[in-house]
């Protein structure tokens, strides 16, 4: 099953704010990250990042159903492009839609160039980076005794 990417309007940011915090909520109740996590954020950060020159949401969309949003940054000012956050809907994991994003986002804004940034301890979105192409910078930010943030960049 393919997808699309939609592009997000400010219309549909409480959408987007409501989609984070569900599909969030678990690594939240995990690692109890409560400034850092998306399951956490209020919706003036989403609006933030919204209005950021470069900032672009994408649902990500299997058969008419929202599974889950992309955000990608290109200040195309040659810097890395980033991808943060990338999130899937729990009952849409584990059918590639995640891995589809990320080839429908190097298809729009080229492959090369591209950095993000995940949960050490999650290894099932490290094994996904990796699998992507992504690959470990040796940075790591220990946010608290649950939890590590690991950096990637690809190309």
């Amino acid at each position: 099953m393919g997808i699309t990417l939609v592009k997000v309007t400010r219309e549909d940011l409480e959408t987007v704010w409501r989609m984070q915090h569900d599909a969030f909520s678990e690594l939240l109740n995990r690692y109890q990250d409560y400034d850092l996590s998306p399951g956490a954020e209020p919706i003036d950060n989403i609006i933030a990042r919204f209005e950021m020159p470069g900032s672009f949401y994408y649902f990500i969309e299997a058969e008419g159903e929202k599974v889950g949003v992309i955000r990608v940054i290109d200040k195309k000012d040659g810097s890395r492009k980033r991808i943060s956050p990338l999130w899937i809907m729990a009952e849409y994991r584990g059918k590639g839609f995640a891995q589809q994003a990320i080839r429908a986002v190097e298809e729009i804004y080229g492959e090369e160039n591209w950095s993000l940034d995940t949960i050490l301890q999650e290894k099932g979105n490290c094994y996904l980076y990796e699998k992507m192409g992504y690959h470990q910078t040796g940075q790591v930010e220990h946010i608290n005794d649950r939890m590590d943030i690991v950096f990637y960049e690809k190309g």
